[in-house]
């Protein structure tokens, strides 16, 4: 049996976190997670991208950012990196925001919610703003503690923000109940994300049977 895959994370907040873990554990090859940088935004991790790339070199780095409004993923690695990406740097782009993955498990989702499936969107990563429809579907949940946990709306301006437990709850469905299957059949993104860690694993070896 191999040894597992060394691998660092760096990733916008805590359920971009538990997203990227999910992933990493999904897979048929062990992997031993170190440093996990970042949890304070995207400006962190644009600033610290070159860095990362460079570490990349001595262990494997997973890089998980939202694509938000840049038009594609190339925009984003060309606006991050002044120099070519190093192949133990995974930095892999949510279109257009880690929610999309989540919406992309539409069955999976509404349960959880406890929300009408036919409101959950067939194409996630067609979705301008897809933390908004998450907070949307939250507001109509059934159940209470969804509802006090994910969302609020501003009595001031009448926006809807991000509840108090908002990481928390999603953090959940994401480590016990997502089907990542589903995710990666609806979000390209996602399945391109896991086409890289193929590519990692190749260059580390198979594991022995």
């Amino acid at each position: 049996m191999s040894a597992p895959i060394p691998i660092h994370l760096a990733v916008e907040d805590e359920l971009s976190e538990g997203v990227a873990r999910r992933i990493l554990r999904a897979r048929g090859r062990d992997y031993a997670i170190g440093a996990v940088f970042g949890k304070s935004g995207a400006a962190y991790l644009k600033k610290r991208a070159a860095g990362f790339n460079s570490a990349a070199l001595h262990c494997p780095f997973l890089l998980l950012a939202d694509l938000d409004d840049r038009p594609c993923a190339p925009a984003l690695l060309a606006e991050w990196l002044d120099r070519p990406r190093h192949e133990g740097f995974l930095l892999r782009v949510a279109v257009r925001e880690v929610e999309s993955w989540l919406l992309g498990d539409g069955d999976g989702l509404a349960r959880y919610l406890g929300c009408r499936r036919q409101r959950l969107p067939r194409d996630p990563e067609a979705v301008a703003d897809p933390m908004r429809v998450l907070l949307e579907l939250a507001e109509e949940s059934r159940f209470r503690r969804m509802r006090d946990a994910i969302v609020w709306r501003d009595p001031a301006s009448g926006a809807l923000r991000q509840g108090p437990d908002y990481n928390g709850a999603l953090g959940q469905f994401v480590l016990e109940f997502w089907d990542f299957a589903a995710a990666r059949a609806r979000c390209p993104s996602l399945d391109r994300a896991w086409a890289a860690l193929d590519r990692l694993e190749e260059r580390h070896g198979r594991p022995s049977r």
